[in-house]
């Protein structure tokens, strides 16, 4: 979901000031479900292990599409993958991928489904060990990096972070969560602020 990445047509630009008088990054345009997420979700630090599963297996459905048509399809997933309960979903046998497969209220792609199962048992390990968030919050140091881009031009779609974070997670057993997918999802969970300088939500330094 970085907006550079998934908004060419707003690439370059700062701030829209909305009818309600508040100035947004300009990636959520005028849809109401984005705007919404952009002010109450996107970039708030996240620190619940479960909510930052589920945020990083969604990041891996979204790739090669938008990130609006995986947030109006967010409840059909929490539906079909059991609340996101890695527990649950490290069950799930191939029936269930098969089921997962009718299911067109979700992205039907067996390989991101698969690879979500593989997923939650990588999550299994590393909770287990040392607990899944302070796995990911150690990669930055268990604070947000905080930039200052003015521009969405100025918005990077991958970081040195996002290559170490995701060559790791790989090598625990993660699918879909290349450098790009792993930006973005720093991004949504306030890993990083990558809020514009003039955005209303924005929290300086």
């Amino acid at each position: 979901m970085p907006p550079a990445r998934e908004q060419p047509a707003s690439w370059g630009k700062s701030v829209i000031l909305h009818d309600d008088g508040r100035a947004r990054c300009p990636w959520p345009g005028q849809d109401p479900l984005y705007i919404a997420y952009h002010d109450d979700e996107w970039g708030q630090p996240e620190r619940d292990s479960r909510a930052l599963f589920e945020k990083l297996i969604l990041d891996g459905f979204q790739a090669g599409l938008s990130w609006i048509t995986i947030l109006r399809k967010r409840a059909a997933f929490r539906k079909a993958f059991e609340g996101f309960d890695p527990e649950a979903i490290a069950r799930f046998d191939d029936k269930r991928v098969h089921e997962l497969m009718q299911d067109d209220g979700i992205v039907r792609n067996r390989a991101k489904i698969e690879g979500a199962v593989l997923s939650a048992r990588a999550w299994l390990e590393i909770e287990a060990e040392q607990g899944f968030s302070a796995y990911l919050w150690g990669f930055v140091d268990g604070a947000p990096v905080v930039n200052h881009p003015k521009l969405i031009s100025d918005v990077p779609t991958q970081s040195a972070v996002s290559l170490r974070l995701s060559k790791d997670l790989k090598a625990r057993g993660f699918k879909f969560c290349g450098p790009t997918i792993v930006y973005a999802f720093m991004q949504a969970v306030g890993m990083v602020n990558d809020h514009l300088v003039d955005c209303h939500v924005r929290k300086l330094d």
